[in-house]
């Protein structure tokens, strides 16, 4: 910790427009020296994406892939609540399993379909919740700052709340 925090505070001399980011899913375990004004100070939360976010994603880890014309990914995307990016893409590698299998089984290729995708989610799991459960305990008992504001207020959307 020290010596990154050595090495920040070197940029002193000529620092102008120079904007450092930092990305961790414990933002509690984030050493309090980091959290000083002028270092990493701020704190943004970025949520699961939502709906059409989850239907766009979708579209596009599939493209390049062969797939049929009867996928419906606003049923995906329905039924893929609370699901990260990698929750995802999970998802559609599972689905690809899915496929393969299917194309040794009756020994031509098959193109990831519908079905694949369904028996896929029977087995891909959203990994936000028990981060999301975590975050809410931290949220409501050790708020310093207001820092975690923004995943309550998301929590008391979606109903995962208080």
């Amino acid at each position: 910790v020290s010596q990154f925090l050595s090495e920040m505070d070197g940029f002193t001399n000529d620092n102008h427009g120079v904007l450092i980011l930092a990305a961790t899913n414990v933002p509690w375990s984030v050493d309090s020296a980091f959290r000083r004004p002028g270092r990493f100070d701020r704190v943004l939360f970025v949520p699961p994406p939502d709906r059409a976010a989850r239907e766009s994603m979708l579209k596009v880890m599939m493209k390049g892939r062969p797939m049929a014309d009867d996928i419906d990914f606003a049923f995906l995307a329905k039924n893929t609540s609370g699901f990260s990016g990698a929750d995802l893409s999970e998802l559609v590698e599972t689905a690809a399993d899915e496929a393969i299998e299917a194309s040794i089984e009756s020994g031509t290729e098959q193109s990831i379909c519908d079905r694949h995708f369904k028996a896929a989610l029977k087995d891909v799991r959203a990994t936000t919740l028990e981060w999301l459960t975590t975050a809410r305990n931290y949220a409501r008992y050790a708020n310093e700052g207001n820092q975690y504001d923004e995943v309550l207020a998301f929590l008391d959307k979606h109903g995962k709340g208080r």
